[in-house]
């Protein structure tokens, strides 16, 4: 069952990030295939507290302060981690550029010129 609902909640985030896209105005094209999605073949990325671009989980109380989550259940642990762990955090930006990285600056993945 955790690993059921850490799932959901990951697979609630991209649907949520392909809806942004959409309201920003530029959704995915019609061609867009699942491989593409699971490879970011898309404008804008997410970036979440503990990847490579954001390794730092102490840098989540910041976003925790500003949106205070615990109005609807969610706290941070002792360690930075999100209680429930079923629940995600991530800042969405927009720029075509945009792509993901570790803090070292070797890409991740790129996405397609």
């Amino acid at each position: 069952m955790q690993a059921l609902a850490i799932e959901t909640a990951e697979a609630c985030a991209e649907y949520l990030h392909r809806r942004i896209r959409e309201d920003w105005g530029f959704p995915d094209s019609p061609a867009m295939t699942m491989k593409d999605r699971f490879t970011s073949r898309y404008r804008g990325k997410r970036y979440s507290f503990g990847y490579p671009a954001c390794p730092r989980l102490e840098d989540q109380e910041a976003l925790f302060k500003l949106l205070r989550p615990e109005e609807i259940g969610v706290e941070l642990t002792d360690g930075f981690m999100m209680d429930p762990e079923a629940s995600v955090s991530a800042l969405v930006f927009h720029h075509p550029d945009a792509s993901y990285f570790t803090v070292s600056g070797e890409p991740v993945a790129q996405t397609p010129e």
